[in-house]
């Protein structure tokens, strides 16, 4: 699993999964990119990849802002001259139903950041991944394959969106020697999921409840498949969807 003097980007990495995941890809000797918009957080996020590997590049920017989308490539590839991995890790979750009016204005602010962002730095990093014959991992979601609660549609439409990208531009970047796969991952023990139970009245333990497998997930457990999936192990993998939701969707 080593990533030694490989270039890693991670979208979100100032907290939950892509904190974790760029933590792990510093222990396995990656130079890490960590992007974000709580300064804060990323600092704290840099100390612990400090901890266990190199220093990261710390680029406090919104995915969703264009300009910003530039300057963390061009940003990566003057400090590292190359781009080996760009994980697309940066989304959120919103409720907002058609009954209520809402989901139009849920829509645009989750499809900016869980879709077309990811589109935006996929065009952007593209050829210098084509360069390393790097390749992509993107965090959609097992929600892509569910059509409801309805206050959830808007997102789980921009995660199957993510998907059927994901699968079109493994199709595309083939041929250049570029991979581009996805994690899934259900419920995951982070400060969202925490946010959003409370909002849902559904304490975390109820949540594992619903879970065939009775547990939610850890971030180091998705964190682990990113790694998996961008490293030498999988060189034969692209166009894939990798789903970690203990059987979740299975209901």
């Amino acid at each position: 699993m080593s990533f030694n003097n490989k270039v890693v980007i991670v979208t979100g990495s100032s907290t939950g999964i892509g904190a974790v995941t760029a933590v792990a890809f510093a222990k396995e000797g990656a130079k890490v990119v960590i992007v974000g918009r709580n300064e804060a957080n990323l600092n704290d996020v840099a100390k612990q990849c400090s901890a266990v590997g190199s220093a990261p590049l710390v680029i406090k920017a919104d995915v969703t802002k264009d300009e910003d989308a530039k300057r963390i490539i061009n940003d990566t590839i003057q400090k590292f001259g190359q781009l080996d991995v760009l994980v697309n890790n940066a989304g959120i979750f919103e409720y907002g139903d058609i009954l209520s009016g809402k989901i139009l204005e849920t829509y645009d602010r989750i499809i900016a950041i869980n879709l077309r962002a990811v589109i935006h730095l996929t065009q952007l990093a593209a050829p210098h991944l084509v360069k390393t014959k790097g390749n992509i991992v993107n965090i959609s979601s097992g929600a892509s394959l569910l059509y409801g609660p309805p206050a959830t549609l808007a997102y789980c439409v921009s995660k199957a969106a993510l998907d059927h990208f994901t699968k079109g531009s493994a199709l595309e970047l083939a041929p250049s020697g570029v991979r581009v796969n996805a994690v899934s991952p259900g419920p995951v023990e982070t400060d969202m999921l925490t946010r959003h139970s409370v909002q849902m009245n559904a304490p975390i333990d109820q949540v594992k409840v619903f879970s065939p497998l009775k547990r939610v997930s850890q971030s180091e457990e998705i964190a682990d498949l990113v790694l998996f999936v961008a490293g030498n192990k999988a060189k034969g993998i692209t166009g894939s969807v990798y789903l970690a939701d203990n059987g979740f969707t299975l209901q």
